[in-house]
């Protein structure tokens, strides 16, 4: 089953990566799992043939990012993209004042979407209506930050990547001319709009949550405007940065193991088992809730519920000998 974590490129859209996957590939039947915006890098999780249907269940896992936060400047897109909207003085902000507003983050539980979004509205895209001088007045959805940091604070002028910073799964932030370090990798950042304070800020976020909006609500928290920078997906779920591959070598590379990536406890099912639940049958369950079924091979069978000590499947998958791209 084929499924890897693509270090996605600075200005691709997610459906550039997927385009370019189908042709590494060999298939058609290529998806992602949890877009990123084309100023935004790190892990995008890039799925092929029967391993698609693993899309659902692993887009809504829980992702973890590093966002540079320019303070005092807005645009349009909450972005880098630009324009600028308004600009002002952000030299007062201190790390105390960033870290303050965090807990207010915390407690929420929905946010307004950014004006340029994916967000369909009348059967219109929220980004479409804003690039026609009518943006949609979109209602809050929800959104969940389970965790926020503050790395440092950056001075105007600063590289954006210049501070060597703990990060998560043992990697960090590589200083300007240190991407041949041990343990450090380059980060491809937009280039600054404008002179200003840039906080460097660790999240984790559920699936649905835009960091962009994050950035522009920390401004706006903070009195001074602010917009995202520059961002770097750090993990979905349990698919890391450290695992990802740059997308010019999907070709070679060795795919993940499925099972884990999947949130859901496992039930080893024997032989007979397995068959009967890919034939659609219904067995006795030993278990209760969702969980995912693996066979005595140790490939995946199916994903599902156990309701009334009887099996319902959400998803099921073919044994890997009968697997064909379709």
């Amino acid at each position: 089953m084929r499924i890897f974590a693509v270090d996605k490129p600075l200005g691709l859209t997610s459906h550039d990566v997927v385009a370019r996957a189908r042709r590494a590939l060999g298939t058609r039947r290529v998806g992602h799992a949890g877009t990123l915006d084309p100023l935004a890098t790190g892990v995008l999780v890039v799925l092929a043939d029967e391993a698609t249907k693993l899309a659902p269940f692993v887009s809504g896992a829980q992702k973890h990012y590093l966002a540079w936060v320019a303070l005092g400047v807005d645009t349009a897109t909450l972005d880098a993209e630009g324009p600028i909207v308004a600009q002002g003085d952000a030299g007062h902000v201190d790390e105390a004042a960033i870290r303050a507003t965090f807990p207010a983050f915390l407690a929420l539980s929905e946010q307004r979407p950014p004006a340029y979004s994916a967000v369909q509205q009348g059967g219109e895209r929220a980004y479409a209506a804003a690039r026609r001088g009518a943006p949609l007045d979109l209602p809050p959805r929800p959104a969940t930050y389970q965790a926020l940091e503050l790395l440092t604070l950056l001075p105007p002028g600063a590289p954006r990547a210049r501070a060597l910073l703990p990060a998560p799964d043992g990697w960090r932030p590589a200083a300007a001319g240190e991407d041949g370090a041990e343990g450090a990798l380059g980060l491809a950042l937009p280039e600054p709009l404008a002179d200003a304070p840039v906080a460097l800020v660790r999240l984790s976020v559920a699936a649905g949550t835009y960091v962009r909006a994050f950035a522009r609500d920390l401004g706006a928290a903070l009195g001074v405007g602010a917009h995202l920078a520059g961002l770097v997906r750090t993990a979905a779920g349990a698919a890391s940065l450290s695992q990802a591959v740059p997308l010019a070598a999907l070709a070679e590379a060795a795919p993940l193991d499925p099972l884990g990536l999947l949130p859901f406890p496992r039930v080893s099912l024997d032989q007979a088992l397995a068959r009967a639940v890919r034939d659609g049958k219904r067995p006795s369950a030993s278990w209760s809730g969702r969980a995912t079924l693996v066979g005595p091979d140790g490939g995946l069978v199916a994903i599902a519920d156990a309701v009334e000590g009887r099996v319902r499947t959400v998803r099921v998958w073919r044994a890997e000998a009968d697997e064909t791209d379709a």
